[in-house]
């Protein structure tokens, strides 16, 4: 039996499996964790509220596994701020459906983590919370707006962690952190609030595959029990990949989509080039996510740095930002389209990079919702308007940062997905490796 800090590093499967069979107490890895968490947590910032009594249940499918919930959240008693000073010190008082249907899986809500206000941002710095630092390297954005989420799993905090995602705030935080995110269609799993834009996703992150798949099944709405992505008659997987964009990749980002490409060839299946245009969805989430800012109730002079995007939001008008959506559903639906596409047997997958660019400084991170911005979200984004499910993958470091890599599968299959994502986190070079100084 796994005993001290190796105990930090299973994973939720296993945990689960262990704690069910009675050869693992549940209350060791909470125990486990929350010495890493009193250890490492003043150095990354991941966490921003504990919950002290928390527990784990002795049985169950998620028996003994500690999950950290991202701020945007309700978990009875803990923050839920949203990071803005408009909700300082708001608690919430139930659980959302998400936290709720964790506990009852046996697992351990151990506390709230870290994210920028009401989740505008590439990166996480609150302006409540401070900033959550990569754990690959001090200095470093961990991405956003799930920072807080990808830094404790990744450095061991935690066995998983809820986020959610927009426009990639699940995806860009696990592939810059190393991590894997779950990224479902939308309405998979239950959200808290109404969703202006009809494409906002809850998912996890996590440090495998399986575990991904674990969380999904218990906490998701009804699914296709047995859902399968392997072809019929068990042949090859058919893969669409992206490789190249008017807006240009970064030689790390762009190595890895294309070794990921080469090794799913070299297993037996057939890989084809795919056009990529990501300016329409870009243009059209610059109204669509102002607007959606826009909505937040009270006055601006509460809210923090993202009142100016608020205002503009404000501004816009309802026919304006309807176009808008439009347009980029309209962008969406294509991907969708040539994903699916009977002409030519359709595909199970796209295969893409999941960032544009690396990892880069707190300071150089691009300015949301502005020309560099473009760049950096320019394959997230537009699967998010497409609803397709989609996950991001390790893909290695380039000078010591991780990249990641982005499977995109059919509407509402998420399933199927994850056999694809399983098979390339099984290639060598596609899997978690722990960030240096955590071991």
């Amino acid at each position: 039996m796994a005993v001290g800090v190796e105990v930090a590093w299973l994973g939720a499967v296993e945990i689960a499996r262990r704690v069910n069979a009675g050869e693992l107490d549940p209350q060791a890895v909470v125990a486990e964790h929350r010495a890493r968490i009193e250890r490492f947590n003043p150095r990354l910032n991941a966490f921003v509220d504990l919950d002290p009594g928390a527990r784990a249940g002795a049985q169950g499918p998620l028996a003994g596994v500690t999950i950290g919930a991202k701020e945007s959240y309700q978990v009875a008693g803990l923050s839920w701020s949203w990071s803005s000073p408009r909700f300082e010190g708001q608690r919430a008082r139930v659980d959302s459906d998400p936290i709720r249907r964790l506990r009852e899986a046996g697992a351990a809500l151990l506390g709230k983590t870290n994210m920028p206000e009401l989740e505008a941002s590439v990166g996480t710095v609150s302006p409540l919370f401070g900033p959550t630092r990569n754990p690959w390297r001090d200095g470093v954005t961990p991405g956003g707006s799930s920072g807080g989420s990808a830094a404790a799993v990744a450095a061991g905090l935690v066995t998983a962690a809820t986020a959610d995602d927009l426009g990639g705030s699940i995806r860009i935080p696990a592939a810059c952190c190393g991590a894997v995110g779950l990224r479902p269609s939308p309405d998979r799993i239950p959200h808290d609030l109404p969703d202006p834009t009809t494409f906002v996703s809850r998912g996890f992150i996590t440090r495998s595959v399986e575990d991904a798949r674990l969380l999904f099944e218990v906490v998701s709405l009804p699914h296709k029990v047995g859902e399968s992505g392997r072809r019929p008659g068990g042949g090859p997987w058919r893969f669409l990949a992206v490789t190249e964009s008017p807006l240009g990749i970064d030689p790390g980002p762009a190595a890895a989509v294309k070794r990921a490409a080469e090794a799913l060839a070299r297993a037996g299946h057939e890989v084809v080039p795919m056009e990529w245009d990501p300016l329409p969805v870009a243009l059209s989430y610059k109204t669509v996510r102002r607007v959606s800012l826009g909505v937040w109730p009270g006055e601006l002079e509460r809210y923090g740095p993202i009142r100016s995007l608020m205002e503009e939001g404000r501004a816009i008008s309802a026919t304006d930002y309807w176009s808008a959506l439009q347009d980029g559903l309209a962008a969406g639906r294509r991907i969708r389209a040539r994903l699916e596409d009977a002409s030519d047997a359709g595909f199970d997958a796209i295969l893409a990079p999941t960032l544009g660019l690396l990892p880069m400084p707190h300071e150089q991170v691009p300015q949301f919702l502005g020309e560099a911005w473009n760049r950096y979200v320019q394959f997230v984004l537009p699967i998010s308007y497409s609803w397709l499910p989609s996950v991001s993958i390790p893909a290695g470091e380039v000078d010591g940062l991780p990249v990641g890599v982005m499977l995109a599968g059919h509407y509402r299959r998420e399933l199927a997905l994850l056999d694809l994502a399983a098979e390339l986190e099984s290639l060598d070079g596609f899997s978690f490796h722990r960030p240096p100084g955590f071991e």
